[in-house]
């Protein structure tokens, strides 16, 4: 038997990694957005509230089980930022946010340039499931002097990954799922489903 799990984004690409994970599994993904929900109210101060928010309000609109996810940059150099102000950090876009970011750290040394991409996913049987499973991966790496690379999305131009000499957006898809911080939280997730990647 089939289980339908309503995903608690509109975003494609969300969609297409989560549905290749499940794939052989009993759980189908619809994008909330095919069912009239809208984006819920992210005013959270932390990653997993917001996937916890966004999870229970798609939960709470469908009836059905939810999956949600809330993700980012993390500088600790910044304090954090741009954290969960990731996509909005500049409100410019993605081009805007990655030249506000190298704008903002141009006069930091060599060795205040780490950063890890972070991320939560949260499954809910149910708007009030007492008992999510919280899944999480960490990406390690530093931000770039400057951009390079045409692929991925976010910040991806920026971050440089960790022993590889090369930006998130110089990767093939295959490489950046296997080792991005999503690829990482969705491996436990399913794994926490009850089947393996």
């Amino acid at each position: 038997m089939t289980n339908r799990v309503v995903l608690a984004s509109s975003n494609h690409g969300k969609l297409c990694e989560l549905q290749e994970a499940l794939a052989g599994s009993d759980w189908r993904l619809t994008p909330q957005g095919d069912m009239g929900v809208t984006d819920a109210i992210e005013d959270k101060l932390t990653f997993v509230e917001n996937a916890l928010t966004k999870a229970r309000h798609a939960a709470k609109m469908t009836g059905l089980p939810a999956i949600a996810d809330d993700s980012g940059l993390v500088v600790p150099a910044l304090s954090g930022a741009p954290g969960i102000f990731s996509a909005r950090f500049s409100g410019r876009g993605d081009a805007g946010n990655n030249a506000k970011l190298l704008d903002t750290m141009s006069a930091l040394t060599a060795s205040d340039r780490d950063a890890h991409y972070f991320c939560v996913l949260v499954f809910l049987l149910s708007s009030d499931d007492p008992a999510p499973i919280i899944a999480e991966g960490r990406w390690q790496g530093r931000i770039a002097l400057t951009a390079a690379g045409a692929g991925g999305f976010g910040y991806d131009p920026i971050f440089e990954v960790a022993d590889l000499g090369c930006t998130a957006a110089q990767l093939s898809p295959e490489a950046k799922r296997e080792l991005s911080h999503r690829g990482q939280a969705v491996t436990q997730l399913c794994e926490a489903l009850g089947r393996s990647r």
